[in-house]
């Protein structure tokens, strides 16, 4: 074969291994490339579809006015004006208690007695008294008989009368001084019994058997509270002080009693705010009912002027699930939406207030409970 020719046929061979090659690269890239990917939307797990909507009574959201309400914490304190200490004049020892921490007394009831060397002294300055006024007296009789007869001036009758007088007074207070101790002149004892002066409960006791009482320097051994008043003492935030105004009622619960309650009136507010936690305290008094006791804890709810619109439903649309509040609202064709709310206070006629998470006119479902059942089966 002529060399022009073999080389002719040799390019074309090239020729033909190369295009064909590309060719195969081409469609092997093609074959090992991923398919597209597909996105599917996420169901919504508040949402649910039935066939019959119609078994599903719907009720529409009404409105309802309400005033607006500040909820606070605070305490329970004996009222400062019916508290009264009880004291001991006379010093000495306690020999015996007849009284302890949260007793309730009576006014007049025995509380304690305390051997006591004041009524020694006080008994010796009485006897002299008596003793000093017996001998001024015999004194101005016998001046008074010297002066009819002649035997005297007038000037030491009149002398005579004031010594009299002054050992009069002197028997007076010594007497009074010993029933100031506790003890009676006519009969004094080295005991003195320390009384309730009023009628209540015991709220602090500083005293017990032996112990030493030092008069009015000591502190004092019992304090008597009348708890038929107390006080609920909370803190307000400097925002929330306008809706809170002398005067005013609020409304009292109990930790100890959820289900009760009790009405007080607002009768101070703190003119010096915690500046610290900007804070005023509110002192609420409030008519003991009996089971009110010093230091529970208590939530006071005041109740603004401005009237505010809140929806109400029927509680039966409430649906209580993981400690939330929920309702189904008609969302047509056949589904209905979860939805979740805040409820309000109970109303009259099994209703029910939304303070937030609908508004009034929306459908919802008239018995949620039933509905959960027929989506749960």
């Amino acid at each position: 074969m002529p060399r022009t020719e073999c080389r002719v046929l040799a390019i074309a061979i090239v020729a033909a291994f190369f295009f064909g090659g590309c060719g195969n690269g081409k469609s092997n890239f093609a074959a090992e490339a991923p398919p597209a990917a597909q996105v599917e939307q996420e169901q919504d797990l508040n949402v649910v579809q039935v066939d019959h909507p119609e078994q599903f009574a719907v009720v529409a959201a009404v409105e309802h006015d309400a005033a607006p309400e500040l909820v606070v914490t605070g305490t329970v304190n004996p009222d400062i004006a019916r508290t009264v200490p009880v004291i001991s004049l006379a010093s000495g020892r306690v020999v015996e208690i007849r009284a302890r921490l949260g007793d309730t007394v009576r006014k007049g009831q025995l509380l304690l007695r305390v051997r006591s060397d004041d009524v020694s002294a006080a008994y010796s300055d009485y006897r002299k008294a008596v003793s000093d006024e017996l001998f001024a007296r015999t004194q101005l009789d016998r001046q008074k008989d010297l002066f009819a007869h002649g035997a005297i001036a007038q000037a030491q009758v009149e002398a005579a009368q004031n010594a009299e007088d002054d050992a009069k007074t002197t028997l007076e207070t010594a007497a009074e001084h010993l029933r100031l101790l506790g003890n009676d002149p006519d009969h004094p004892s080295g005991i003195v019994d320390i009384v309730a002066p009023v009628s209540g409960v015991i709220t602090d006791q500083e005293v017990t058997n032996a112990a030493g009482v030092q008069g009015l320097s000591s502190p004092n051994p019992f304090t008597i509270s009348d708890l038929s008043y107390v006080w609920v003492l909370c803190d307000v935030y400097e925002n929330d002080l306008p809706n809170v105004r002398l005067g005013e009622s609020a409304d009292i619960k109990l930790n100890a009693y959820p289900d009760q309650i009790i009405e007080g009136t607002i009768s101070n507010i703190g003119a010096v705010l915690d500046p610290t936690i900007r804070t005023a305290k509110i002192r609420i008094e409030v008519r003991n009912p009996g089971f009110m006791r010093p230091g529970m804890f208590a939530t006071a709810t005041f109740h603004g002027l401005k009237k505010e619109v809140h929806t109400v439903i029927p509680a039966t649309a409430i649906l209580h699930l993981h400690d939330h509040d929920w309702v189904f609202v008609a969302a047509g064709d056949g589904k209905f939406q979860r939805v979740e709310i805040k409820s309000g206070d109970t109303l009259p006629g099994n209703m029910q207030e939304v303070t937030s998470g609908i508004k009034p006119g929306t459908q919802v479902v008239q018995n949620a409970l039933v509905l959960e059942n027929a989506v749960e089966q």
